[in-house]
């Protein structure tokens, strides 16, 4: 009977070891917090990965074909076919623009707060897609009618929507495919921001080529009419993907969590004030080590306080531990973002002024006749040719040099894009003066008022102009890729896709910057009865040298600002 019992109990204890390690075994296949596109557990070996995270490489070079064919050359349609001064259609250029990556928040928000990234993209999509149909019906009317410009922004503003959507969920949505607890998890995601660089230069390439060439040679509809086409077929090929994603599953509202540590934090401090009992230091040794404690916390001395009066607080307001730690990163990034802005501003000359510039210069190459908008096919290739090198030339050198698992750092990245920014400007301020001498003798010699509009391209080749683009073009391929992958790595998982469409923020408030910039230059140059450096039908009579030259002089600026908080900062990635 004895040897029953102990048979019986060994078996028992057998089996719920099997069971206990079979839980085990399915807890690690699974990952944690991820689901697939049907809301069951992702399982590992299977979601993720670098074959998922491709299926997004390839719909962000037709998303951003969508989106750049008509950008590049928007500036063109509405002086040329709706009336616009150069001024003001660089201006709606750059509102379009800062609308549409601005609006980047909103997608990466709702991504992180109550849909997945799968869903973001697909709603987003289908909005965008709907803005070029309208477009594409506006085009082909070729009315100049009010009624045709209302038609025109809802359109536009409808593209922004869709592409704002996009932009906010498609970059962590790839992202997320990696596990970020292996170093080889995290070297592939890094290879991942570097790719969805060239992804976007190739979705570039073919805009400013062939949907170019057709706006300018078949008409404005057949452009608008492609990227209608191409927008349309990146959603089977996004869903092509969709057994292979793992998607993060939404943890509520960042929003509501930065609000309520900056609330909690803000009623302690003033609640501690208006009380009597006032903290003191009782004692040096306690004075002391309050002191190292603020020495140690500087960024979030004043967020402690949500944790330090939490029992005093009312309970919506109470806070944990983890809530102000996530809060503090994501104030600690914010001075790298506004450092970023500049760049951004510089960035938006492409897709204004410098195209002006060159629809007045000689754009043949031999026979062929280059359209200005084609302009942006120089910084394109040359990103096209320097992503590949980068990660796998200079980042394993890098690497070995540094002994480190990420050789060169995301805000050494970003440090080099501004440093390129600054240069890219004085080229550009020197390319205009060389212009301006070349309208000067040929006023001259034929007795044109330098009032006048010249009609017959200038003397001068349009391959000047492509110098700023190679270097604006650089730096955007350092700047962006840094900031994406800093700000991902950086944030706290429920604030991802949030964090991460600060990169495209940064170009938003660079785009609506450069407007401000424009319009307050015009401004100040104007008083006292002269004339504003950017104003008028003529652009031979703009003085965009020196706007430029001030577009370098900030530039300087803002990169001693970077170098300031870039010197201080903390990682909590492994950067080290």
């Amino acid at each position: 009977m004895l040897t029953f019992i102990l048979q019986n109990s060994c078996y028992l204890m057998t089996m719920s070891l099997e069971i206990q390690q079979m839980d085990e075994a399915n807890r690690l296949s699974v990952w944690n917090g991820y689901v697939d596109w049907r809301n069951r557990p992702a399982l590992r070996g299977y979601h993720g990965g670098m074959l998922a995270a491709s299926f997004v490489l390839v719909v962000e070079v037709l998303e951003n074909l969508a989106f750049l064919a008509n950008a590049s050359n928007l500036v063109l349609y509405l002086s040329t076919k709706m009336g616009f001064s150069p001024s003001g259609a660089a201006n709606a250029v750059t509102a379009f623009m800062g609308t549409a990556f601005f609006l980047a928040l909103l997608g990466g928000f709702l991504a992180d707060a109550f849909f997945t990234t799968f869903h973001i993209y697909l709603v987003s999509a289908a909005i965008e897609f709907l803005g070029l149909l309208v477009l594409t019906v506006q085009a082909h009317e070729h009315s100049t009618e009010p009624w045709a410009r209302v038609v025109l922004y809802v359109g536009l503003y409808l593209v922004a929507l869709g592409v704002g959507g996009i932009k906010g969920s498609l970059p962590p949505h790839g992202a997320e495919q990696f596990d970020e607890t292996t170093p080889s998890g995290r070297r592939q995601r890094s290879f991942f921001f570097n790719y969805f660089i060239f992804s976007l230069s190739c979705g570039a390439l073919i805009a400013v080529t062939v949907v170019v060439w057709l706006e300018d040679n078949k008409g404005w509809s057949y452009g608008f009419g492609v990227s209608t086409a191409a927008i349309l077929i990146s959603v089977p090929v996004f869903l092509a993907g969709s057994r292979f994603y793992r998607l993060k599953v939404p943890s509520g509202s960042p929003i509501t969590t930065l609000f309520k540590v900056l609330t909690a934090a803000l009623y302690a401090k003033y609640k501690k004030r208006t009380s009597r009992n006032v903290v003191t230091c009782h004692t040096r040794n306690e004075c002391k080590d309050n002191i190292a404690k603020g020495n140690g916390e500087r960024d979030g001395s004043f967020l402690d306080e949500a944790v330090r009066e939490r029992d005093s607080l009312p309970r919506p307001l109470r806070c944990t531990e983890e809530q102000v730690k996530d809060v503090k990163i994501v104030i600690k990034t914010l001075p790298i973002f506004m450092s970023t802005i500049m760049l951004n501003c510089c960035l938006a000359q492409l897709s204004t002024f410098s195209i002006q510039q060159a629809s007045t210069m000689n754009t043949k190459l031999g026979s062929l006749t280059v359209p200005p908008a084609a302009l942006p096919v120089f910084p394109v290739v040359f990103t096209m040719i320097l992503a590949p090198t980068y990660n796998h030339l200079l980042l394993p050198l890098a690497r070995k040099t540094t002994k480190t698992e990420t050789g060169v750092t995301h805000l050494q990245r970003i440090g080099t894009g501004l440093v390129l920014s600054v240069v890219a400007m004085a080229v550009a301020a020197l390319v205009e003066m060389k212009r301006k001498l070349v309208v000067k003798e040929v006023t001259c010699c034929s007795s044109i008022n330098a009032s006048s509009s010249y009609s017959s391209p200038l003397p001068i080749t349009f391959l000047w102009i492509a110098l700023q683009y190679v270097f604006l073009g650089s730096a955007d391929l350092f700047t962006l890729a840094g900031m994406m992958e800093f700000f991902f790595t950086e944030a706290p998982s429920t604030m991802r896709s949030l964090a991460t469409s600060l990169s495209w923020t940064s170009l938003a408030m660079g785009y609506y910057l450069s407007s401000v910039l424009v319009s307050a230059v015009n401004f100040f140059t104007g008083l006292n009865q002269d004339t504003p450096w950017l104003l008028g039908k003529n652009l031979n009579e703009y003085h965009l040298e020196r706007f430029y030259w001030l577009m370098c002089v900030l530039s300087g600026i803002n990169f001693l600002n970077y170098l300031f908080w870039a010197r201080r900062y903390a990682y909590r990635s492994n950067q080290s």
